[in-house]
């Protein structure tokens, strides 16, 4: 049984810091890219960042380009997401996905599995 389990996340004031991490079991990890969605109340989910199979290759919205950097140790079986400078407009609910495709990993249609998801608030 596979599980993508996200923590992480919290309150942290306009211009701080969060660093997320997945963990995975059930899968072969360094056969999968992963990626990060974000979904904010009443919107619907969206990209924030992706990781290539080997790491070689990584993908942002320009939302978040500059400020968020993903990283993967396949050693642990975990994906992280470093945000900086973090806004409120990044509130959200956030979620690590997996999926055994090559390429731009912005279309959640291309991941397998999905977590459960972790709360990010940004608000003074």
């Amino acid at each position: 049984q596979v599980q993508l389990v996200e923590s992480g996340g919290g309150l942290v004031q306009p211009g701080g810091s969060l660093r997320l991490s997945c963990t995975a079991s059930g899968l072969d990890f360094k056969t999968y890219a992963m990626g990060w969605f974000r979904q904010a109340p009443g919107k619907e989910r969206e990209f924030a960042a992706a990781i290539s199979w080997s790491g070689s290759r990584t993908y942002y919205p320009d939302s978040v380009k500059g400020r968020f950097t993903i990283s993967r140790d396949d050693a642990k079986n975990t994906v992280y997401l470093q945000m900086n400078n973090l806004e409120p407009e990044d509130t959200a609910v956030y979620y690590c996905a997996a999926g055994m495709f090559s390429g731009w990993g912005g279309d959640k249609t291309v991941y397998d599995y999905w977590g459960l998801g972790t709360q990010v608030t940004v608000s003074s």
